[in-house]
């Protein structure tokens, strides 16, 4: 499920077409909170950014929300902005502490995150997918993106399910 995108990009950038990174963040909010770009775009703007930081949101319901349009670039993780792409699913702290990471997605948001996924490796295939994790101290997105990949993305290399050619108990 997508959302129309929006025609403008924020930025252009030359780097767009070798991005190296797919970097999956979470929006460390409670599960009860349905946001999606409109709420992160006011938020990033607060904290002095021209727009939402994200290329992707994934909402609560699997809906895939556009941020900044993939020819611009991403003011998502410090450092690797210029050659990733920034998805960001909602959710990802406990209801009762937002200091707490909680892999608390829904099943939409997990179908949405393996579509996107295997939608930017159709254009990007050399960009590896990575949590924010990995390049900054940080809990974000709140489960192991090594994984998941691992076993929902056929394109990355890793465990062999019961039922894929090669596998052994």
């Amino acid at each position: 499920i997508r959302r129309p995108p929006r025609s403008t990009p924020l930025y252009s950038s030359a780097a767009s077409d070798v991005y190296k990174r797919q970097i999956i963040h979470c929006s460390a909010t409670k599960p009860s909170m349905d946001i999606g770009f409109e709420e992160i775009n006011r938020w990033h703007r607060e904290r002095g950014w021209l727009s939402c930081g994200y290329h992707f949101i994934i909402r609560r319901n699997g809906v895939i929300e556009d941020g900044r349009t993939t020819d611009a670039v991403g003011a998502h993780c410090r450092g690797k902005n210029h050659n990733s792409i920034g998805i960001c699913m909602v959710g990802g702290v406990t209801q009762e502490d937002h200091t707490k990471a909680e892999d608390n997605f829904q099943p939409e948001q997990w179908e949405s995150l393996k579509k996107l996924c295997d939608e930017l490796h159709e254009t990007y295939p050399e960009a590896q997918v990575k949590g924010h994790y990995h390049f900054a101290d940080k809990f974000c997105p709140s489960f192991d993106v090594d994984e998941w990949a691992k076993t929902d993305l056929l394109w990355v290399e890793g465990d062999l399910l019961p039922g894929d050619e090669g596998y052994t108990e």
